[in-house]
């Protein structure tokens, strides 16, 4: 399978939302960049069709009732917001407002852009605010984004074998089988960063029942798009990551019967497997001891664990830097080291 397991990661955080913004930021504390605006800011794009970074969100089968997700954990914090991702719905346009209203034809569409560009770099000369250079950019991706969007989501052609490899999902919009396809489709055609995200894992009940539908949810769809990746050729330049912001306990929480139990939050270790990318295959990294409680070996921490992805990306995490508020800001702050141990 191409992989390489890291089953020793730890994290500071130990409820839903400080952990996940921490992973996602390098903070704990909202309004900083995420992953993929630090990534879209330094490498910019390959497809002058699409964005750079975009994000697919399913709904899980485990718990109904999960954290929400927010969408500045996609956001650009104080980087320029061109550089935040672009999320994509599963009904009517994938992007809203996409298509143009009744009686607005191209051709007129393209008019009134091409006045509102003239319009908006008048008050850019005068002002020079870069938000505005975000929306006159914005304006024209959106433009194009008109047919290269439906061309992308326009699963048609994809064969059987390929819905068969992914699973019966995904021909249904919006679960994880069909994102996991839709975000080969992505990589395809140069997008950058493409992030998914799955709810319905916080069983603090009902594990039992409620773990096995995510499993199924998850995992045919995850081994599929790294076999559908490495058979076209695509894994070697493309990192997949997977994981989240903390593991579980492994001792019960609330009442343990034979079939039913729970289990909290446990920051102290958790696996995140990575593949493809320049990551070493069929490799562990890391120990825990007996009890799955501490790591005793090789323990790595969040800010390690994005130093590395930004390395087998080609930055150097102590580089990319933005300047705010009177000193220069990182994804990995003043910390991370890169995992090396877990490279080719």
């Amino acid at each position: 399978m191409n992989c390489a397991s890291s089953s020793r990661l730890h994290t500071e955080a130990i409820n839903h939302d400080p952990a996940i913004t921490f992973c996602q930021t390098g903070a704990q504390l909202a309004g900083r960049p995420s992953l993929g605006a630090w990534l879209s800011y330094g490498l910019g794009s390959e497809n002058h069709d699409l964005p750079a970074f975009v994000v697919l969100v399913s709904q899980g089968s485990g718990n109904p009732t999960d954290q929400p997700l927010y969408d500045r954990l996609w956001g650009s914090g104080f980087l320029p917001s061109r550089y935040q991702g672009v999320k994509f719905r599963s009904q009517g346009d994938p992007v809203l407002f996409l298509s143009n209203p009744d009686g607005v034809s191209e051709s007129a569409r393209r008019r009134l852009l091409d006045d509102l560009a003239k319009l908006n770099q008048l008050k850019q000369d005068e002002t020079g605010d870069p938000e505005i250079a975000t929306r006159i950019a914005q304006y024209e991706m959106a433009f194009r984004m008109q047919t290269s969007v439906p061309e992308l989501t326009d699963l048609s052609k994809e064969s059987e074998h390929t819905f068969r490899m992914y699973g019966a999902d995904a021909k249904t919009p919006g679960t994880f089988a069909a994102n996991c396809l839709l975000a080969r489709r992505l990589a395809e055609r140069g997008v950058r960063f493409i992030q998914l995200f799955h709810r319905g894992w916080d069983q603090h009940t009902n594990l039992p029942k409620q773990i096995a539908a995510q499993c199924k949810d998850t995992d045919q769809a995850s081994a599929a798009l790294i076999r559908d990746l490495k058979q076209r050729g695509l894994l070697d330049d493309t990192l997949v990551v997977w994981g989240g912001e903390f593991g579980r306990t492994v001792y019960s929480q609330g009442k343990l019967t034979s079939e039913n139990y729970g289990r909290d939050h446990h920051p102290r270790c958790f696996t995140v497997w990575l593949a493809g990318g320049g990551i070493k295959p069929g490799f562990t990294f890391g120990e825990t001891d007996d009890y799955s409680y501490n790591i005793v070996k090789n323990p790595v921490h969040v800010h390690d664990l994005n130093a590395t992805i930004l390395h087998c990306l080609g930055i150097d995490h102590t580089r990319l830097t933005y300047r705010f508020q009177g000193r220069y800001f990182r994804l990995t702050d003043v910390f991370g080291n890169v995992v090396r141990d877990v490279l080719l």
